[in-house]
């Protein structure tokens, strides 16, 4: 018999390990709350303020959990892997297919469920379709994360920053998509161009050809179910985006609701509280708490000198300027939340203008977007180096490039 004894941990060491296991990004989404609740226990946010930012926050809340929560089970469902491997494989082993369809598929993810979907589920799987494949994985992962943002002027639901206009402006999901195709395909088209030019061609991807993956089987007649369930569901959700109006928050729910079903029949040990997405929601709450704050104490001020009132092309110019540089000094969020308040009111033009800047314009620093910063996470994980100069260097040029031309688009559809 063995003299050792083996020693359990206690709580407050597994406490200590999980507090290990939470990321550096997580700490700051959290300080971030605390400080939102700080400024309203001190004063320096009023109440009524602050309640009646949440009262515009919750619908946004309630489809950003709610879309979350189908994206992932449709991942666990193998839905996106699914499709990722096709779109490989019609690609057959030519660069300039693959770059057409990859790019297609993070369009239309971004469009359709929001770009932090694209952040959240389709880079970890296009990076690890890289491996089978043979595919250089920088070019996968700049795709997503470049058109997790340029991608996302289409739709109200494409960004929260566009459910936040949307509101502003008046306009339900068509009148929004009538205002935005154009610059949201010119956006898309630059977008396309720029990764040709920087990481798709021979001389940046370092390969003539890749070998195309062998499709995913799926098995039991169970995992089929939650796949055509989980598929149905994302499918329900993008045909009700025309017709809901406002209420795309209750579309989502209600297509969320439909995965979950089908797993707590199928597979209930799927349906765990972490597929919440906490971290996101708490980080769109503490922005705004902590943004209006910084409004009454000149940030706000600071944002109607650069934006001005000009409602024709210069005042829309300026708008979508300082919502690009903003963005990119702090963060997309509170750029278009600080612009928005500076942009008179009947400014339509203007207001969208500081959206494309704010969307579009988020690609040149780490932390211009939450969906960069995801991206960029999954890279680390993934192995995958994205050599920050070359990131910035590129980055400047699309976000300059392709928020001119989306502008100059909006000013012709207005």
């Amino acid at each position: 018999m063995s003299d050792k004894i083996e020693v359990q941990p206690s709580r407050a060491g597994r406490v200590l390990s999980r507090l290990r296991r939470v990321s550096v990004l997580d700490w700051v989404r959290v300080g971030l709350l605390v400080i939102g609740l700080l400024c309203v226990a001190t004063g320096l946010l009023p109440r009524a303020q602050a309640a009646d930012n949440m009262r515009r926050v919750g619908p946004l809340l309630l489809f950003l959990g709610s879309v979350i929560v189908l994206a992932q089970l449709a991942r666990r469902a193998q839905v996106f892997d699914v499709i990722a491997h096709r779109v490989a494989i019609a690609g057959r082993g030519n660069y300039v297919a693959l770059w057409a369809l990859c790019g297609l598929f993070a369009t239309l993810t971004t469009t359709v469920l929001n770009l932090d979907t694209t952040a959240v589920l389709l880079t970890p799987v296009m990076l690890a379709l890289a491996v089978p494949a043979r595919i250089a994985p920088l070019p996968l992962a700049m795709t997503t994360l470049w058109l997790a943002n340029t991608a996302s002027l289409m739709l109200p639901v494409s960004n929260l920053t566009n459910l936040l206009a949307a509101g502003r402006v008046g306009l339900d999901g068509a009148g929004f998509a009538a205002r935005m195709w154009l610059p949201h395909l010119v956006s898309v088209a630059v977008t396309m161009a720029c990764l040709w030019i920087f990481y798709w061609r021979r001389s940046r991807r370092g390969a003539d050809r890749y070998l195309p993956p062998e499709p995913i089987r799926i098995a039991t007649g169970r995992d089929r179910a939650l796949f055509a369930a989980t598929a149905g569901a994302c499918l329900l959700f993008a045909a009700a985006i025309p017709v809901v109006g406002d209420q795309i928050g209750l579309a989502a729910t209600g297509a969320a609701i439909i995965a979950v079903l089908a797993y707590a029949v199928l597979d209930r040990s799927a349906l765990r509280l972490s597929l919440i997405p906490w971290q996101l929601l708490i980080f769109v709450v503490g922005l705004f708490l902590v943004v209006p704050t910084l409004g009454r104490f000149g940030l706000f001020d600071l944002m109607r000198t650069l934006i001005g009132a000009d409602p024709g092309a210069s005042g829309a110019v300026r708008a979508a300027s300082a919502g690009l540089g903003l963005s990119n000094l702090a963060n997309n969020l509170p750029a278009y939340t600080a612009g928005e308040a500076a942009v008179p009111a009947g400014n339509r033009n203007q207001l969208l203008a500081l959206l494309i800047g704010t969307n579009v314009g988020s690609v040149i620093t780490p932390w211009a977007s939450l969906a960069t910063l995801l991206c960029l996470e999954f890279c680390r994980t993934h192995g995958v180096r994205v050599p920050l100069r070359r990131f910035v260097a590129t980055g400047a040029v699309l976000a300059i490039t392709a928020t001119s031309a989306a502008v100059a688009a909006l000013l012709l559809t207005g």
